[in-house]
C-alpha cells in the first residue's frame, strides 16, 4: 500500500477514534447522570443531547469537560505507548495510531482555545458555567502546547524512524 493511501486510512480512523471516544464520554456520562435525550447524527460528525433542564451547573460542566478529559487519557495512553506502536510490522497499523495519536492530542485543546469562537461553543458552553471563558481559552492554549511538546519529543521521532524503514 502506497504512503497516501496509508495517510488516507490512518486520518478516517482517527476521526472515528475521536467520536467514539470524546462523544462516547459525554455519552456515558450522560447514562450515569440518568440525563441522555438522544443522539444527533449530523453531516460527519455527532452529538450527544441530553436533559439539560434537569442538570446541575456542576453536572453540565463534567458532562461538557468528559470529552475532553477522555481523549486526552486516551491520547496520553498513546504516547505512552508509542515505542511499542511504531514496532509493530504494518505501516497501515502504525498510521492508524500515529494518526489517532494526533487528532487526541490537539483536537480538543486547538477547538477549545480558538476554534470554537467561529463555529459555535459546543462544549465551551458547558466549561463557562463553573469558569471564565478566558480561563479555559488559556488552559486549553496551555494544554496545546505541552502536547505540541510532547509530540515533538516523544511521538513524532519514533514514528519517523519507523516509516524510514
Amino acid at each position: 500500500m502506497n504512503k497516501k493511501s496509508r495517510q488516507y486510512i490512518g486520518l478516517a480512523f482517527a476521526v472515528f477514534a475521536y467520536y467514539v471516544i470524546h462523544e462516547g464520554a459525554h455519552l456515558l456520562l450522560a447514562i450515569l447522570m440518568g440525563v441522555f435525550k438522544t443522539i444527533h447524527f449530523m453531516g460527519a460528525g455527532i452529538q450527544i443531547d441530553v436533559h439539560a433542564d434537569q442538570m446541575s451547573d456542576v453536572q453540565m460542566f463534567c458532562f461538557c469537560a468528559a470529552g475532553a478529559v477522555a481523549t486526552a487519557v486516551a491520547a496520553y495512553l498513546l504516547v505512552m505507548l508509542t515505542p511499542r506502536l511504531v514496532t509493530h510490522p504494518y505501516k497501515t497499523v502504525r498510521a492508524v495510531t500515529y494518526y489517532i495519536t494526533i487528532i487526541l492530542l490537539f483536537l480538543d485543546p486547538v477547538y477549545l482555545s480558538v476554534i470554537f469562537s467561529f463555529v459555535g461553543g459546543g462544549d465551551m458552553n458547558g466549561l463557562v458555567l463553573l469558569l471564565p471563558e478566558a480561563v479555559v481559552r488559556v488552559f486549553f492554549g496551555l494544554v496545546f502546547l505541552v502536547n505540541v511538546w510532547v509530540f515533538w519529543r516523544w511521538v513524532l521521532p519514533p514514528y519517523r524512524q519507523s516509516f524510514a524503514h
